[in-house]
């Protein structure tokens, strides 16, 4: 019997007696009564355990350790007036494995620099309890959304011969000490991808609307709470869309998602606004609720050349690429709610982004968002080949390691766009949670690879 199930079906249940199966949260001993939390992964809250010197074992029982894994066998008692909605009354408990006395979570606040050190057994810690059902929760609602508008699914491969950016902050995958790639295993130099977009627009020339959802991995030794060295990414590829149809996907699939969450997760969402963001419910229904606005580049300079001296980077120009505190400034302060900006000086943009008739822009878009900034990142892709070609060549790139790619353009290309959604800093916006190493499972960041 799970306890999700029970509370689902109270009435059912009261009255009969039920077995369970789970982990000691807490285990209180008293005169004529005894108490144990118990909690065995179904939902979020625990589950109240009430034994008595009447039972068999009870003084074993009184010397059960947190963390230990035990059944119970007792019968279902409805609690409306009670803080919680029912309690077990045990007729029996079994310790299915005790925990020892050095268990490393003790009925107290830990700090999370503490709990990080500890990432095979931080999961039953409240916080991760609940991010990480969470996690699960908004991967399903992503697939959802995508598998709902008949996009198809594409796994784009971890190792690759690409940099998708351009940027040279790679993780080199081999099998031997020197850098004579020849003699590797694939023969050539090879590297743990950092985006799956590139790989992924063949299929969109397919199957017209694809995505692709994995793990991507980025070399930049940035010790910050925004950056992670391995990070989950979504990118979806649409043919015969533009920018503006790119916009209205990545808006409703933000709403998609924000809704999705509210309601599949609601004692997690419950949790990280009593405990971690008091704000971060009303913050994320405000943004499904609302319309989200368009602004050009240029139009946020000049309202952020009107607000010099309200930053700690004031050097505000055309050409520069926004820091968190200006995207801040811009959805929080000028729109009042989330806004994409578009048409970005294609300088400090990626070398596939469609250019824009006034040669000095691309048609790229950032979806900035209140509290955070910078949420979604997405462009319409350069579908002509003579143009892609030339900027390839002004970037020194070397056409033969991406003709393939550019060979799209020649095979029957069309105009097509997407956008890519960081996993990780998405759940950072749901729940409040200031460092990225608080929402990954296994966070990977510079000198930091525990297990």
């Amino acid at each position: 019997m799970l306890v999700k199930k029970l509370k689902s079906n109270l009435q059912d249940y009261d009255g009969k007696e039920v077995t369970l199966q789970g982990w000691v949260r807490t285990n209180r001993k008293s005169k004529n009564v005894s108490f144990i939390e118990l909690n065995d992964g179904s939902t979020f809250s625990n589950l109240q355990i009430v034994y008595t010197p009447e039972m068999g074992g009870y003084d074993e029982a009184t010397k059960i350790t947190t963390g230990s894994a035990i059944e119970v066998s007792g019968v279902v008692k409805v609690t409306p007036e009670g803080k919680q909605p029912l309690e077990i009354n045990a007729t029996k408990i079994t310790v299915l494995g005790m925990a020892d006395h050095d268990y490393p979570l003790q009925k107290k606040r830990h700090s999370f620099e503490y709990l990080r050190e500890i990432p095979h057994v931080r999961p039953r810690a409240n916080t991760y309890y609940a991010i990480f059902r969470v996690r699960s929760v908004l991967s399903m609602a992503i697939h959802t959304f995508f598998q709902d508008r008949g996009f198809v699914y594409v796994h784009t491969p971890e190792i690759t011969g690409n940099d998708a950016e351009g940027a040279g902050q790679c993780f080199t995958v081999t099998t031997i000490k020197n850098q004579d790639y020849e003699k590797d295993f694939f023969g050539k130099h090879a590297q743990l991808t950092v985006s799956g977009q590139l790989h992924v627009e063949p299929f969109a020339l397919t199957y017209r609307n694809v995505y692709t959802f994995g793990p991507t991995f980025r070399a930049e030794n940035s010790n910050t709470t925004r950056h992670a060295s391995e990070f989950w990414m979504i990118e979806p590829e649409m043919a015969f869309a533009d920018l503006s149809d790119n916009m209205d996907v990545i808006e409703d699939m933000v709403k998609y998602c924000i809704n999705y969450v509210l309601e599949h997760a609601p004692e997690e969402m419950a949790f990280f606004e009593r405990v971690i963001d008091k704000d971060c419910i009303n913050r994320v229904k405000a943004v499904a609720s609302s319309t989200f606005k368009r602004m050009p580049y240029s139009e946020a300079i000049e309202e952020l050349q009107k607000a010099k001296g309200r930053f700690e980077n004031n050097d505000i120009f055309w050409g520069m690429d926004l820091q968190s505190e200006h995207e801040r400034y811009i959805c929080e302060e000028v729109v009042g709610g989330p806004v994409f900006l578009t048409d970005y000086p294609k300088e400090i943009k990626a070398f596939y982004m469609r250019e824009n008739e006034d040669g000095k822009t691309v048609a790229a878009c950032d979806l900035l968002v209140p509290y955070v900034g910078e949420l979604v990142g997405g462009s319409q892709r350069e579908e002509r080949y003579d143009v892609l070609k030339a900027k390839m060549d002004a970037l020194g790139m070397d056409e033969e390691i991406l003709q393939w790619y550019m060979d799209l353009r020649r095979f029957g290309g069309c105009v097509h766009s997407g956008f890519g959604l960081g996993f990780d800093r998405m759940l950072m916006y749901l729940s409040g949670i200031q460092n990225i190493r608080d929402v990954q499972p296994y966070p990977r960041t510079p000198r930091n690879l525990i297990f």
